[in-house]
């Protein structure tokens, strides 16, 4: 399957990295890895690539690992499509206090426009 894993700098998104390669270890996924700008994350886009780049050649993965610019939404909906993945997967999804599941703005534009199939990564 190719999948297109969009992340930012977030420790959610390192979470959200570290399970994705797991997952196309394990099921022979095409894998790549697109890292989005957010102001507010952690880690700048070019740190967030070279650590995917760093754990994905630990898991003996060749990955594309990309760093993009413009709106992380749409962009991260443009390429899936543009590109023809099967699969954008995308981190997110914290729990409110009453037991339910918030949404960013960024996986909510993703899992509202995109035309592939959405793998939400919690």
């Amino acid at each position: 399957m190719k999948v297109l894993l969009g992340i930012d700098g977030s420790d959610e998104s390192m979470k959200t990295l570290r399970k994705t390669i797991d997952r196309a270890r394990e099921a022979g996924d095409d894998l790549t890895v697109v890292v989005v700008p957010k102001e507010e994350a952690k880690r700048s886009q070019d740190e967030m690539a070279a650590a995917a780049r760093d754990l994905v050649t630990e898991a003996g993965l060749d990955v594309d690992v990309r760093v993009v610019a413009g709106d992380p939404g749409s962009t991260l909906v443009d390429i899936a499509e543009r590109e023809s993945f099967d699969q954008l997967a995308i981190g997110g999804g914290t729990e409110s206090p009453m037991g339910k599941i918030r949404l960013g703005p960024i996986t909510e534009f993703v899992l509202l426009n995109a035309n592939v199939t959405v793998r939400l990564v919690r």
